[in-house]
């Protein structure tokens, strides 16, 4: 299930351990709402979290689904779990909802070029403008902007932290 970006109530953060190291979410009842990928040490992250979302508040409890979820996509042992984890996005009908639905639905192991993304969406000259839709994804992972490549096959850029050098060890990752 997907909410809106309009989903409100109280917002909860937490960063936990991965195989790839650690891992930090920020959502509230509607779903995820911000993932950070594997980059900073956890007490680093954890002030991140708390930095960026000052009226957060610190708990696990809402995210277990999400947690097991990508501890098993680092670990190569179920990539499929992730998808049932509710995540904040766009308005359906909006540009960047069409954009970040049609890329969460982009198989574990595939890629997709931004040009064939934006026809997916029904708008094959906005191969440009889905690029930059993917460069402001807040939840990777859920909505796996990693799978997203240019037309020649290069992988394109990665707004993640650790950039592109975790893009293509994300897509190595799923080709496995």
């Amino acid at each position: 299930m997907t909410k809106s970006k309009t989903a409100a109530g109280p917002e909860f953060f937490t960063a936990f351990a991965t195989a790839w190291g650690p891992v930090g979410v920020v959502g509230r009842a509607g779903g995820v709402a911000r993932v950070v990928l594997p980059h900073y040490q956890l007490a680093d992250l954890l002030a991140l979290l708390k930095w960026e979302h000052p009226q957060a508040q610190p708990s696990d409890e809402p995210f277990a689904e999400f947690v097991a979820a990508s501890r098993a996509y680092f670990n190569g042992t179920d990539a499929g779990a992730l998808l049932a984890v509710p995540c904040v996005l766009p308005s359906a009908g909006s540009f960047a909802g069409k954009v970040s639905r049609a890329c969460r639905a982009i198989p574990f192991g595939q890629t997709r070029s931004y040009r064939e993304l934006a026809l997916e969406i029904g708008n094959p000259d906005a191969a440009r403008a889905v690029a930059t839709i993917m460069s402001k994804n807040k939840t990777p992972l859920l909505v796996p902007c990693h799978r997203v490549i240019y037309s020649n096959g290069k992988p394109g850029g990665f707004s993640a932290e650790a950039g592109q050098a975790l893009k293509l060890r994300m897509m190595r990752h799923e080709k496995k």
